[in-house]
């Protein structure tokens, strides 16, 4: 997202491989990863319900909402390709306060996103298989995908994430295509507008859709493709448009699922996960039982790539966070088999099934919500300083149009930091 167009210098890393001049679409990998980990089912639920109240009137956020994330990811994977460091490496060299400020938030959102996503993704499995207790389908959930991601590397677990979004591409889009969009009105809702009332949901559709720590975890998968030079910047690039590009599509398409189905007939819908679920209900009376059937393949297919991709990427992040603590350099290879990976997997994993069963504490919410509300900013404004820095080679520093979305972003994540802080203590 550099407006600087200046050639790669000499690869100074480990990896002296030259991205290849032709194919780079067969590359595209790490991008949709870190799409398919950040689009979970609250996201597409606050999508429908946004759908649901205001029809097509905030389309246009959902575009500048894709824009903004791909500005994002982009810059976290720029500094990893031009500097050969990480992002946990860059924030350490902001100050002690970032690791005391990113070790706390790892350890929190990990044992509350555990359950969070388990319970998600054992909802749809419920519903097929309604004998079995809603807590066995998430706690098989939690094993299965740990002992996936422990004992494959990544090209087998990007090649089942995309099985996964492939899924939910032709599911949602689908639908979105059967309920008969109103063309004229989609049009106009891409005239930024803001009805009454819509103000936080139009916020939470250019912010909340599309990952949160996961974003900090797509330079790791950069990485891990085997893209560790400034040499392959283009090839990066072009993974990451194509990516945020289909997670804008499935953004458009649950709001016009929203606005078509819901809207007209103001049909209201739970929030969190179950949200789905009622719209399930309503694709059946509508379309009958095949189509619900599906949906609740597509619906799984969301949930269970957002903790796969949370399983491996965030266990990434921690396993870099504690060979920074320990002061250890060198080649970052092999983090996936170090004992502090598989601690985070566990983590993810066993601890949150407590969950499960007591619900989450009315302190840990608290402390999860703040410190969530927390991250977007910290990422977008430590982007901002670490790609203006002298840490960066002058060539891959920002330009303006980088610097530019980055402070749109941090400005915009600023907003809802604040609303969410608020809201934790007004609710």
């Amino acid at each position: 997202m550099t407006d600087n167009a200046a050639s790669a210098p000499p690869a100074t890393l480990d990896d002296k491989a030259v991205p290849p001049t032709t194919g780079r679409w067969k590359l595209i990998g790490p991008g949709i990863v870190a799409a398919a980990t950040g689009v979970g089912a609250g996201d597409l639920v606050a999508t429908l319900i946004a759908g649901s109240r205001f029809g097509y009137a905030l389309l246009w956020a959902a575009v500048i909402g894709c824009i903004v994330k791909i500005a994002l990811a982009e810059g976290s994977a720029r500094y990893h390709l031009a500097t050969g460091s990480t992002m946990l490496e860059g924030w350490r060299s902001l100050g002690k306060w970032t690791s005391w400020y990113f070790g706390i938030y790892i350890m929190v959102w990990g044992f509350v996103y555990g359950a969070t996503a388990m319970s998600a993704t054992a909802l749809p499995l419920a519903v097929f298989f309604p004998s079995v207790p809603l807590w066995i389908w998430a706690v098989l959930t939690g094993l299965s995908c740990a002992a996936f991601v422990a004992f494959n590397r990544y090209d087998a677990f990007e090649t089942v994430m995309k099985i996964f979004i492939g899924i939910m591409f032709v599911i949602v889009i689908g639908i979105a295509i059967m309920v008969s969009p109103n063309v004229g009105e989609a049009v106009t809702g891409l005239i930024p507008s803001i009805p009454e009332g819509s103000a936080i949901y139009t916020l939470g559709l250019i912010g909340g859709v599309g990952g949160t720590i996961t974003m900090a975890s797509y330079g790791y998968w950069v990485n891990a493709k085997g893209w560790r030079t400034p040499a392959w910047m283009g090839v990066m690039r072009l993974d990451n448009r194509v990516a945020y590009i289909v997670t804008g599509m499935f953004v458009v398409a649950m709001l016009i699922i929203g606005a078509e189905l819901l809207y007209a007939s103001q049909i209201a819908l739970s929030t969190g996960d179950r949200g789905l679920l009622d719209l399930d209900r309503v694709l059946e009376e509508r379309f009958g039982s095949t189509m619900s059937t599906l949906f609740l393949i597509g619906f799984f297919a969301t949930a269970i790539s957002s903790v796969l991709g949370v399983w491996q990427g965030v266990s990434m992040l921690f396993a870099d966070f504690v060979r920074g603590i320990k002061g250890e350099t060198g080649s970052r290879e092999g983090l996936e088999k170090t004992p502090a990976f598989r601690f985070y997997l566990f983590w993810l994993t066993i601890p949150p099934m407590t969950l499960l069963f007591l619900g989450r504490p009315f302190l840990l919410v608290i402390i999860y919500g703040a410190l969530g509300a927390f991250f977007m900013p910290f990422l977008a404004l430590t982007l901002i300083w670490l790609l203006n820095s002298s840490r960066v080679p002058k060539e891959w520093r920002s330009g303006w149009l980088s610097n530019g979305l980055l402070g749109i972003s941090a400005l915009l994540f600023i907003v809802l930091c604040i609303s969410e802080v608020v809201g934790l203590f007004t609710r």
